[in-house]
C-alpha cells in the first residue's frame, strides 16, 4: 500500500505497535497523543537495532511542530518551505545548539485516514531506505516529532481530510 508522499506501507508489526499507546489511532484526531506513540515506536525501532532510545529535546520539537502545522496551514509538503526555508534554517531558528559538530535530519510523511497513524508512518519510514537511516543513525541522540492535523493537498477531492502531517528533526546533541 503506498502512503501519500510515496511512502509504502508493508504488514503491520502489531505487537510492537500495541505496545505504545495510540500507535493505530488517527493522528489527526490529537496530534499530541500521535508524537508520545511516534517517540514510542522509534525508540522500539531503535533499540531492536542495538542503539540507546531518543531524548526529546525541546528546540527540536518546536521546530518540528511548527512545520507540521506549516505545512498543514499553508498547503504543501516538502523539507523546504515556500521562501526558500531549509529544515537546518527552522532547527537554528528554535535555537538548537549541539555540543561539538553540526549533524541534523529530517523526516517528513503524511496519511489519511487509517494511513494517518503514527504505526503506518513509522512502518512507511522504516521501509523507505533514507528515512531508515536517519532513525537508526548512531549520531542522532535527540529528536523533536511535531504532528499536525490536516494534509497537505486539501483541495483534492481524492484524499481523506482526517489525516495528519509528521516531522521528525533529528540532532546529535
Amino acid at each position: 500500500m503506498t502512503l501519500a508522499g510515496g511512502l509504502t506501507v508493508v504488514s503491520a508489526a502489531p505487537a510492537v505497535a500495541d505496545a505504545c499507546a495510540g500507535a493505530n489511532a488517527n493522528a489527526g484526531a490529537n496530534p499530541r497523543h500521535a508524537s508520545a506513540a511516534t517517540l514510542c515506536l522509534l525508540n522500539k525501532q531503535r533499540k531492536a537495532h542495538g542503539l540507546r532510545p531518543f531524548r526529546v529535546h525541546g528546540a527540536l520539537r518546536k521546530a518540528a511542530t511548527g512545520h507540521s502545522r506549516d505545512m498543514a496551514r499553508r498547503n504543501f509538503f516538502s523539507h523546504t518551505a515556500p521562501g526558500n526555508v531549509t529544515f537546518a534554517d527552522r532547527i537554528k531558528r528554535a535555537r538548537y545548539r549541539p555540543r561539538g559538530g553540526w549533524s541534523i535530519g529530517e523526516n517528513i510523511a503524511w496519511g489519511s485516514g487509517h494511513l494517518a497513524t503514527p504505526a503506518s508512518i513509522v512502518r512507511a519510514w522504516m521501509n523507505s531506505p533514507g528515512h531508515r537511516a536517519n532513525i537508526l543513525d548512531r549520531g542522532f541522540r535527540t529528536i523533536g516529532i511535531g504532528v499536525a492535523r490536516g494534509v497537505p493537498y486539501a483541495a483534492s477531492a481524492a484524499v481523506d481530510r482526517t489525516g495528519a502531517l509528521y516531522t521528525t528533526d533529528f540532532g546529535s546533541k
